[in-house]
């Protein structure tokens, strides 16, 4: 049984149709695909944010914005956030 209200999906699709709109879509995908990752990582590992951040030696605060998408992060900061979870980031251009 659904649950009542609008599923992402569906509002996705209708926004996908918009030219504007897919194409920053596809520009910010890599942002997000990382800190997806970061995040279930994280959730895996039933750390918290604020354990996160001590373990990154940063503030909790720099975590929530890097997790909800409003901190541009450094490559230096995410590779300190993967170290801190025991993994390692990996670049590559196609």
């Amino acid at each position: 049984m659904r649950k009542p209200g609008v599923q992402f999906s569906d509002v996705k699709e209708l926004l996908m149709k918009d030219e504007e709109f897919r194409e920053e879509y596809e520009n910010l995908k890599p942002r997000y695909e990382i800190i997806s990752q970061i995040i279930a990582e994280r959730a895996r590992q039933q750390i918290t944010q604020e354990e996160l951040a001590l373990r990154a030696g940063t503030q909790k605060s720099n975590i929530s914005r890097l997790e909800s998408g409003t901190y541009n992060p450094s490559l230096d900061f995410l590779m300190k956030v993967a170290r801190s979870l025991g993994k390692e980031i990996k670049i590559t251009l196609q």
